[in-house]
């Protein structure tokens, strides 16, 4: 048989096949969660999360160590206070959990890149994203508490800020009250089409952050519907977001694929905690191999058109692509 075009010419080697790759990934693209409590000497483990662990301030040198050993320089903070009330107070402290963890971060390695999540259900008696009014969010009303955390996460050193909470109009907030006081070079990266996944279990154990009634789908988004992700995009570049979010990541690769055809803003993907624990499990019962098919899921998250992933598989990832095992 006389075969002009032969596609396995280009797939007979390692070499030859690192060489073609459609899709290029870098530890550089990769951030990694990290969750804060009040406290000293603690690096706990999260039991819904394995692998992953709350960490006390005084423990950010271990942490920032460890991260630039795999070579992750790029960390999304989040924070567990012990106070907690309906204006979430603690989540806007100069003193708060956040704001001395960016402290430490930046005191200890200030070529550490931090971005900071600017929400309210980890700091509310309630566990909702928004103040209350009645039973039901008030949408307004959150802004300027948003706004609020997010001035104060710059204040202490954050070099972004990445509103989740989503609020209509969360954007424009946040970048008004950053330009007044002088921030107008600090990036937001705005959870632009974050849905109200199932997915989020393992985080809300481990943040703490379960809303204490009902649930988030009045302001998180419909698993239905990808038109809408792009309406919800096309306003948050119109408010100043800098870089757009589809989280979470692998349930969502067509809605990924249409926000990076879209626009010419950097798009960032998170996967996040299910998708993370639903791995750990099934490799933990024999059925997977775990680490090829963490690359597997990163890789596809890349080709449907992610430029940034937030995984809490940052520090193994990077290390698989330093190896050349994807990349």
């Amino acid at each position: 048989m006389e075969l002009t075009k032969r596609p396995r010419r280009l797939r007979g080697n390692s070499s030859i096949r690192k060489l073609v790759r459609e899709t290029r990934m870098s530890p550089e693209s990769l951030a990694y969660p990290v969750f804060f409590v009040e406290g000293e000497h603690i690096q706990r483990e999260i039991p819904s999360l394995p692998g992953q662990y709350h960490w006390s301030v005084d423990k950010v040198p271990v942490l920032v160590d460890q991260c630039l050993a795999h070579g992750v320089s790029r960390l999304l903070l989040f924070g567990i206070p012990d106070h907690k009330d309906g204006c979430a107070s603690a989540a806007y402290d100069p003193n708060g959990i956040i704001q001395r963890a960016i402290r430490a971060i930046k005191a200890y390695c200030p070529e550490m890149y931090v971005i900071t999540d600017v929400c309210m259900c980890e700091y509310t008696d309630h566990g909702h994203c928004g103040i209350l009014t009645g039973s039901e969010v008030d949408n307004d009303k959150t802004l300027e508490v948003l706004a609020k955390i997010a001035l104060s996460h710059v204040e202490a050193g954050a070099d972004m800020v990445a509103p989740s909470d989503m609020m209509d109009g969360r954007v424009a907030a946040i970048r008004k009250t950053l330009d007044e006081h002088g921030h107008q070079t600090t990036p937001i990266l705005s959870y632009a089409a974050k849905y109200a996944s199932a997915f989020y279990g393992p985080f809300r154990d481990a943040a703490g952050s379960a809303p204490a009634f009902g649930d988030r789908q009045g302001y998180q988004m419909d698993p239905h519907n990808a038109k809408e992700a792009l309406k919800e995009c096309d306003l948050d570049v119109e408010e100043g977001a800098d870089i757009l979010m589809v989280k979470p990541a692998l349930p969502y690769l067509d809605v990924l694929r249409r926000v990076a055809d879209r626009y010419d803003l950097p798009v960032c993907a998170y996967a996040v905690s299910g998708e993370y624990a639903m791995v750990k499990a099934a490799a933990a019962a024999g059925l997977i191999d775990e680490y090829r098919v963490m690359c597997e899921s990163a890789v596809s998250v890349y080709r449907a058109g992610a430029d940034i992933l937030i995984t809490y598989y940052a520090l193994e990832l990077a290390d698989a692509m330093r190896k050349g095992d994807i990349g």
